[in-house]
């Protein structure tokens, strides 16, 4: 946990300073919340070219609807110089976004106030204060979502995400080429019969692309990480698949300077717990290299994988402690060489969850992680950033948590972990008429079940782990939400199938 590693740090402080170099002296070390009196969470950060970060995620304290993409623009010591909100009454999330060459910010997620379906693709482009500049909304008339994106190198975009709009059958990954104005030049969609989503996208040296997901289509499991390589055209080159005979995902993928890749993700199939992080490395046919693990003996993810300056690897995600008092999760950072050999992995977070989705190496050789604290901050949950020096240490003291209040609404889960039927308890201060609406989130933010009008003050019912589509979920992790007028409140349950 991060306060015993904060006792050890200031023990050390002075013998730190004379072995230390001084460009590591130098490093700035810091954590920050962001949010409101509700529920904000962040999924993407980018270093900018003034030293700073920009942070993309959801609100729900603040915008125009239930939630809405939420931006932040913070300087080097993660001060905040400006937010934004995007969207309208319906939910709107932002899950990625990168600084362009002009200097602006864009935004890629999903929108359920705009477009032709329920949820489609959302991109917006901002100028350098965050002010729009264009928005786009792309997919059908079903579920579109877009979950990474890239400026590519003719000032263009390339959006992956999951489309059941299109597509051979059950979800899809969906794959959106547009111009500098975000007018679409092609899509193409990925998979088979069954679910198969994009999670991540690159434009690679050759001007194709390189795309991590995963797929209940292809492998040799239930679910496997899938990997498909593009020309520039978005004409499939080869794909691969990696996993064993249960669940494994993937989540982010980077190009390599060996013209390789890097893959993390999570697998159930190996490693020591329930789950693990799971990271590959590939040659540049996508043929495994070597493969590691890392994780204890909960359910533990990878969100974010990038390569550093000296070659080696950093990934960002969660761990899960269970037992011992202790059932929560926190911000996980192991950073390798390049060989996939662990340096060092820490922890960050307090007493309740804290998940990374997010990770980049700093101008000054240290690393950002962002994601989303409920240990800090306002009662419901913040956008949580952490900034390390190269060696993963933060010398300073936690955040400070915003004035809170006590939570009218709350939300139980028996068992947790569970096999398949979980009993959900809820319970309000609101009145007795006011109806309450639950929603089942996975990992990736995206709803998969909804209970709606139900009973309260209090009240509980059954959820037998199925989607909305009556269609058995994967083990692992799943967020409820229930809200009840303004009120709102979130839990974790896991599924152990």
């Amino acid at each position: 946990m991060y306060r015993s590693r904060l006792t050890l740090a200031l023990a050390t402080a002075g013998l730190a300073a004379i072995l230390l170099p001084a460009s590591l002296k130098a490093q700035i070390t810091f954590q920050r919340t962001y949010g409101g009196a509700y529920y904000d969470y962040g999924r993407s950060v980018q270093k900018t070219s003034d030293g700073g970060y920009i942070i993309a995620g959801a609100t729900t304290s603040f915008g125009a609807g239930s939630y809405d993409v939420y931006l932040v623009k913070a300087d080097a010591y993660g001060d905040t110089l400006w937010t934004r909100t995007f969207g309208d009454t319906a939910g709107d999330c932002g899950l990625s976004v990168q600084q362009t060459t002009d200097s602006g910010y864009i935004i890629a997620g999903y929108t359920a106030s705009f477009g032709a379906g329920w949820v489609d693709v959302y991109a917006i482009k901002t100028n350098a204060d965050g002010y729009t500049l264009w928005t786009r909304a792309y997919g059908g008339a079903n579920t579109d979502c877009g979950c990474s994106l890239q400026q590519t190198r003719d000032s263009g975009y390339i959006i992956v995400g999951y489309t059941d709009s299109y597509g051979a059958g059950g979800y899809d990954v969906y794959l959106i080429r547009s111009d500098s104005d975000g007018d679409t030049l092609w899509t193409r969609t990925f998979g088979g019969t069954e679910d198969d989503e994009g999670n991540s996208v690159e434009q690679t040296t050759d001007g194709g692309y390189i795309i991590a997901g995963t797929t209940a289509s292809f492998g040799a499991g239930g679910r496997d990480v899938y990997l498909v390589k593009t020309d520039a055209h978005g004409d499939t080159q080869w794909t691969r698949t990696y996993g064993g005979t249960r669940y494994d995902e993937g989540y982010s993928v980077q190009q390599t300077i060996d013209g390789g890749y890097i893959v993390a993700g999570q697998t159930e199939s190996f490693g020591a717990g329930g789950a693990d992080v799971y990271l590959i490395k590939t040659d540049a046919a996508g043929d495994t290299e070597w493969t590691k693990t890392f994780g204890g003996t909960g359910y533990d993810y990878g969100y974010s994988v990038r390569q550093t300056a000296d070659s080696g690897f950093i990934t960002c995600g969660s761990i899960y402690y269970f037992g011992g008092g202790r059932n929560d999760d926190d911000f996980y950072v192991v950073r390798t060489n390049a060989n996939g050999d662990v340096l060092w992995a820490e922890t960050y977070g307090g007493d309740s969850n804290d998940y990374a989705h997010s990770v980049q190496q700093a101008s000054d050789g240290g690393f950002v992680v962002a994601g989303y604290t409920t240990s800090f901050g306002a009662v419901l949950g913040d956008v949580y950033l952490v900034k390390t020096d190269s060696l993963g240490n933060v010398a300073v003291a936690e955040p400070k948590a915003s004035p809170t209040r006590t939570p009218a609404l709350s939300l139980f889960c028996e068992p947790n972990p569970s096999s398949g039927t979980t009993r959900i308890s809820f319970k309000t201060q609101a009145s007795s008429s006011k109806p309450l609406t639950l929603r089942v989130y996975d990992a990736q933010g995206r709803a998969v079940r909804s209970f709606s009008s139900l009973v309260s003050p209090t009240s509980f019912l059954t959820w037998d782990g199925r989607d909305d589509r009556d269609q058995m979920l994967p083990s692992g992790a799943y967020f409820l939400r229930v809200e009840a007028g303004a009120e709102h409140a979130t839990t974790r349950v896991v599924l152990q199938r």
